[in-house]
């Protein structure tokens, strides 16, 4: 019984991304359970050299910028729905949830938390086209799980990972939510102020 809940709690995440990998036009979609943890996984795969970005957005992105000791810099960039780390292919599109949104070869980290256009108080996802990423993305989302072991312990060989996948519960209700969302129709993404990170002083 408990290997078959597994089995739905697997199908049930598998479901919402791909409804949300077709809704936005992407191949693919990798479920977290937050937006910053989808941009951290994307920074550590991709492993940019340096990143500049706005400095108008929510703290834990520049913190993350610390936590892996990578070089960035922060600009006055107005946005609107999401905003490019520049240096890298990865955007920030936590305010930004609409038909065909994906931008090909990028990576897009979208958000289900509060006040977001899908509000789920807490969710995030990663939008991608290469199988290669999804593959690596979704192990370290799962704490390197290669989740055609069942049980885990069948699989003798991790990548580093970390405890970021989507609960189920999170899942379904976001399958619900989509299909709500796109019902509605109202996808134009609105101008938010978030106060300037550079303000910011970050200690251990």
């Amino acid at each position: 019984t408990n290997y078959r809940f597994k089995s739905l709690m697997y199908e049930n995440v598998s479901k919402f991304e791909e409804e949300l990998a077709e809704f936005t036009s992407s191949k693919y979609a990798i479920a977290t359970d937050c937006c910053t943890h989808a941009i951290e996984i994307c920074l550590r795969i991709q492993k940019p050299v340096f990143i500049k970005s706005t400095a108008y957005t929510y703290l834990s992105v520049p913190m993350t910028f610390k936590k892996l000791n990578l070089k960035f810099e922060l600009t006055d960039e107005d946005w609107i729905g999401e905003y490019n780390l520049h240096g890298s292919n990865i955007w920030d599109s936590a305010r930004l949830l609409k038909p065909k949104m994906y931008r090909k070869n990028q990576l897009q980290c979208i958000s289900f938390g509060n006040g977001k256009p899908i509000d789920n108080k807490r969710g995030g996802a990663i939008l991608c086209d290469s199988k290669e990423f999804y593959n690596k993305a979704k192990k370290m989302s799962f704490d390197g799980r290669d989740l055609s072991f069942q049980p885990w312990i069948k699989q003798k060989e991790f990548q580093i990972g970390y405890h970021y996948n989507m609960p189920i519960e999170h899942a379904i209700k976001l399958s619900e939510l989509l299909k709500k969302y796109r019902q509605d129709g109202n996808f134009e993404p609105k101008k938010v102020e978030y106060p300037d990170c550079r303000n910011i002083v970050f200690t251990e």
